[in-house]
């Protein structure tokens, strides 16, 4: 890109001056200096990329966005236990990890939970349960990769397939019973 608008400038200064290369590469980076102090404001580093998409949204950086999901996953109580998921190290913030945008600049977040015992019959629920809290509390589309920490639960692929399914997800949470299941975790204390 700076490059481009290196030749450009370049090409410009050319046309209009006759000049030599030597002034005229010094000309474009006068103005390049220039240009670039105005596009900054007030000396503050121009955000690239993934940081610019995660502040269009409102956060600082991957961090804040990290923290964020953190803050939305750490009260869902466990469907068996009365204790968060929080509480029982199923979710930890380690396990939130930001990936790189989608093609057409979807911020994808990748969430790892840990089953308190490898055959835990609830890690589907848990999974439902972590997808619709982070959905309903973001205010944006946002990508979520949710799965078991690898090597955590036995049939964990056939779980993690189950849970990054939309059609299935919709469909669980057509079942009056297992969204009322699901309302109770996520439900914020009083």
């Amino acid at each position: 890109m700076l490059s481009f608008i290196r030749r450009k400038l370049s090409e410009t200064e050319s046309a209009g001056s006759g000049s030599n290369a030597t002034l005229a590469n010094t000309a474009v980076d006068n103005i390049l200096v220039q240009k670039t102090k105005q596009m900054s404001l007030e000396n503050e580093a121009i955000p690239i990329a993934e940081d610019a998409l995660l502040q269009e949204l409102g956060y600082r950086n991957a961090t804040d966005l990290q923290e964020t999901v953190y803050d939305a996953l750490r009260t869902i109580r466990d469907p068996e236990k009365p204790c968060t998921l929080e509480d029982l190290n199923v979710v930890y913030e380690d396990g939130i990890m930001v990936q790189p945008s989608t093609k057409s600049n979807v911020s994808v977040v990748r969430i790892e939970f840990n089953p308190t015992v490898p055959h835990c019959s609830l890690a589907t629920l848990i999974g439902l349960c972590i997808r619709v809290k982070v959905e309903r509390s973001l205010p944006h589309n946002i990508k979520l990769d949710i799965y078991i920490k690898k090597g955590a639960h036995a049939t964990e692929d056939e779980i993690n397939k189950q849970i990054n399914d939309k059609e299935r997800i919709a469909a669980a949470m057509e079942n009056p019973n297992l969204r009322e299941l699901v309302e109770n975790c996520i439900k914020e204390e009083e």
